[in-house]
């Protein structure tokens, strides 16, 4: 690397993938930078800001839902519009938290001559991610979120960003949060959410986002429907929301957990085809088990989460990344603190 400031490329797909690297901001903004993304609501914001390239979303997980054929075109398209992001940004970094649709951008950076730095998903507790084992050879520098994963994934430096809060509680409304995430439309959620407000369960005003066309849902008293919200609008209004409802994902669950809202998560399912996999089952359970959050999945159990949400005192939580800030910023400037593959 010459002496010149290193060009970064922030390398992440939608939803709490991409959320991490803008937790990231302190070290990535003393540098030339630029992110490859997918297009969602999230990306766009960002695109409005910094210098954003979007890539087609494809996930392995596609092949075991029977789409094979669908994972395929998109990962074609993703191959060769990664080359030619590549080839024409040429970055000297990239630092990638995953996931699928970042495997071409890592694969051709690498060839080019780039330092790849992953991180894996904060989403793998128990063990390192699929984008993590795909991508990890590829990889000079892997760092894994928590010590149970990094045991099982050779090489990696352990990064643990969970930290509670202990700041006040700041006045909230009568509001109720419910989203599916920026990726993936989830009809389950919605439903359960649209019937509990129907029967009394849910008395408080309520916002769902929905990942869909509003027109397919038909309205209930109470009810503000939304298919997309920008970054800055789902900040603003969990400033507000006492409640929130959201999926597995830790971008939404983190993000909920700052703001001091009562979080009941729905974790998407395989078996249901709702995802790719069962990693949002894990997400919840463990920060269940923390006491941060409430489990459902059905309207009974629904039911007794909004209950026992009201009647407990909200645990506020965030990722704290300065040590990990200290150790990527060691390694940009060619004084790497962890272990060179």
């Amino acid at each position: 690397m010459d002496a010149r400031r290193p060009l970064l490329c922030l390398a992440a797909s939608g939803g709490g993938h991409v959320r991490q690297i803008l937790d990231l901001q302190p070290l990535w903004q003393d540098y030339p930078h630029f992110f490859v993304t997918e297009d969602t609501a999230l990306g766009r914001s960002i695109a409005t800001r910094s210098e954003t390239e979007f890539v087609p979303h494809f996930a392995i997980g596609q092949a075991r839902l029977g789409q094979p054929f669908k994972m395929a075109r998109a990962a074609m398209r993703n191959m060769w519009q990664a080359f030619g992001i590549i080839r024409r940004r040429r970055p000297d970094i990239v630092i990638t938290t995953g996931a699928g649709s970042q495997l071409f951008v890592v694969l051709w950076a690498r060839l080019r001559g780039a330092t790849i730095i992953l991180v894996d998903s904060f989403a793998r507790f128990d063990r390192p991610s699929a984008f993590a084992r795909l991508a990890g050879p590829l990889a000079h520098f892997r760092f894994a979120q928590s010590a149970v994963s990094a045991e099982k994934w050779p090489g990696a430096q352990v990064c643990d960003p969970l930290r509670a809060l202990d700041t006040p509680r700041p006045p909230k409304q009568p509001l109720l949060f419910a989203t599916v995430g920026a990726t993936l439309p989830f009809e389950r959620l919605a439903s359960l959410v649209l019937d509990a407000k129907r029967d009394g369960a849910i008395i408080e005003d309520v916002v769902l986002q929905t990942g869909v066309e509003d027109t397919r849902i038909p309205p209930v008293d109470g009810v503000t429907l939304v298919s997309e919200m920008s970054f800055d609008d789902v900040q603003e209004i969990l400033a507000r929301a006492d409640v929130v409802i959201c999926h597995g994902g830790t971008g939404s669950i983190i993000t909920a957990l700052r703001q001091h809202c009562r979080v009941i998560v729905i974790p998407r399912r395989f078996d249901l085809g709702e995802h790719y996999d069962n990693h949002q089952e894990e997400i919840t359970t463990s920060f269940a088990k923390r006491g941060l959050v409430h489990f459902a999945h059905d309207a009974e159990s629904l039911q007794g989460a909004l209950v026992a949400a009201r009647a407990t005192e909200p645990r506020a939580a965030t990722t704290d990344y300065r040590e990990l800030i200290v150790s990527l910023k060691a390694i940009i400037e060619g004084r790497p603190q962890a272990v060179r593959t």
